[in-house]
């Protein structure tokens, strides 16, 4: 059976946030990993933006967000219930974190890590502005050891990616913060068995010219 084609970068947050979907709805795809400075004729002819992820259908729907990607593959299969199916309240939570995050701070993410791309002000100024998002984490990990409740749902996943990258810009300077919650909340994440598999290295697709199973049943 013909399987969806995932085209991904396996560093890029969004692309990780896509294969996290996958992977935990218990999906399989044909992954076709990436060279950004080298983008496949066959991507951009489906999705002209020529950003990854990109999900190819078997019906040739194309689905070009990381998040709708997620819910796709939780759609059909939702062994732990990320989507948060019996609350309506922590669901609208969850899309205002995602959407802050998407929005917001993503922006001032990549100002503080390319910061001499935007001379208008210092690093640590951008660092600053996203520091807010990560107070505001913070303050939600006071209180359970995911985002939301005790287990991790779909904010999480779609979050921490970013985080992740936020933390790299400078780790020891994030190491020294008072963000002890979101520090050790990342570090479970990335510790994780799902993070280990989407983090796996495949040869890139234009190289290799073979397409790898990624996901399935576990």
């Amino acid at each position: 059976m013909t399987l969806p084609t995932l085209y991904s970068f396996r560093r890029c947050p969004y692309a990780m946030r896509a294969r996290l979907g996958i992977y935990l709805a218990n999906r399989a795809v044909s992954l076709r990993e990436i060279v950004l400075k080298h983008k496949p004729e066959a991507m951009l002819a489906l999705s002209p933006k020529g950003t990854v992820p990109v999900l190819i259908l078997q019906n040739g729907t194309v689905i070009e967000e990381s998040f709708e990607i997620m819910c796709w593959a939780l759609s059909q299969s939702d062994p732990n219930n990320l989507l948060l199916a019996n609350s309506n309240k922590k669901q609208e939570a969850a899309k205002a974190l995602i959407e802050y995050n998407d929005q917001v701070f993503k922006s001032w993410l990549d100002k503080y890590k390319y910061a001499d791309r935007f001379p208008e002000h210092s690093q640590q100024y951008y660092r600053q502005q996203g520091e807010l998002f990560v107070q505001q984490l913070e303050s939600l990990l006071d209180k359970h050891p995911q985002l939301l409740d005790q287990a991790p749902c779909i904010a999480d996943y779609a979050i921490y990616p970013f985080i992740r990258q936020f933390a790299h810009v400078d780790k020891a300077w994030f190491e020294q913060t008072d963000y002890k919650n979101v520090q050790q909340w990342l570090a479970n994440h990335l510790q994780s068995e799902a993070f280990t598999t989407i983090m796996q290295k495949f040869p890139t697709w234009l190289e290799s010219e073979q397409e790898f199973v990624f996901g399935g049943e576990k």
